[in-house]
């Protein structure tokens, strides 16, 4: 579905969507550390990825939305596995080993993994100054993480560097399908590609006894699941279609600040100055690293006309 927007329209719009999708994926981290205190990591994967898979297929039959081609179903496939698996399930099992705030200073390198994978993905040269941002962001982390002693668990901060790896491969392939598609289509399929798989894992991983699982517990599990899973990712690839890819991305640099908030806020986990620090660190890097991940688009009407394009689909 396309919506005649003017060009500022299309843009604001984005940066809007764009915002509330980085604000609800703010709290999945926090929200997985909860849930994942009482519940197994795999079960609790494939049960947001099935809840959320139920309300996109409802949504696609609803909106009598048309098949993806058979071309369209590996580039699905991809954002299944970085948004749908890879990172629910590497995070998750991350945050058995860590505190969430621990691992939200890694969300911090997201939008410069977005940025390389759209740049092998889309063969664009940057300019050098971006590799020079990308390699500083890059040992700020693992300087963070060497200067923790790695006493904290190595395993858990590889664990959150796969997690980051998949995710901004996930998010440049399905930003890079949404031009296609249509924003919130992207996911909606994604997500029923992995039903047929998540449903299963979720039966064989059922706890003992659900009982024993607290309110909270089940709470963060609904969130993650509706939130996180579907609804953040409406926003979020709706925000990518109309405002433009490379720059409604930036919004992700908020990313880490507010899941420090809400890791500080409600689970009362400490934030020290380090952290903070480092998470700057890493977020002036990235900004630095986008600013230059692409040329500026020349004055060829074909190619300002499909930017236009981009900008206004849903």
């Amino acid at each position: 579905m396309q919506i005649p927007l003017s060009h500022k329209a299309a843009t604001a719009s984005g940066w809007i969507n764009g915002f509330i999708g980085v604000l609800i994926f703010s709290g999945s981290l926090p929200a997985t550390r909860v849930a994942g205190r009482e519940l197994h990591p795999i079960f609790l994967t494939a049960t947001r990825a099935s809840v959320a898979a139920v309300l996109a297929l409802c949504l696609l039959l609803l909106s009598k939305e048309k098949r993806p081609t058979a071309k369209q179903l590996l580039p699905l496939g991809i954002v299944a596995g970085g948004v749908v698996l890879g990172f629910p399930l590497l995070s998750a099992l991350a945050l058995q080993y860590v505190t969430s705030a621990h691992s939200i200073v890694f969300l911090g390198l997201l939008p410069l993994t977005t940025a390389l994978f759209g740049v092998l993905r889309g063969g664009e040269r940057p300019h050098p100054a971006f590799w020079v941002f990308s390699v500083m962001g890059s040992l700020l982390v693992i300087g963070y993480a060497i200067a923790q002693g790695l006493s904290a668990s190595p395993a858990g901060d590889l664990l959150m560097l796969l997690a980051v790896i998949v995710c901004g491969l996930g998010y440049a392939e399905g930003a890079k399908l949404s031009r296609e598609l249509g924003g919130w289509q992207v996911i909606s399929w994604a997500l029923v590609l992995s039903l047929p798989v998540m449903t299963p894992l979720a039966f064989l991983r059922l706890p003992l006894s659900f009982a024993a699982i607290s309110p909270a517990a089940w709470i963060s599990l609904a969130y993650v699941s509706v939130f996180s899973m579907f609804i953040g990712f409406v926003f979020w690839y709706r925000g990518l279609a109309r405002g433009g890819i490379a720059a409604v991305s930036q919004l992700q640099l908020l990313q880490p600040f507010f899941g420090l908030a809400v890791a500080a806020g409600l689970l009362h986990e400490e934030v020290s100055m380090g952290m903070l620090g480092i998470t700057v660190g890493v977020i002036l890097c990235v900004a630095g690293s986008k600013r230059f991940s692409r040329k500026a688009v020349t004055g060829k009407p074909a190619v300002r006309q499909q930017k236009h394009k981009q900008q206004q689909a849903v």
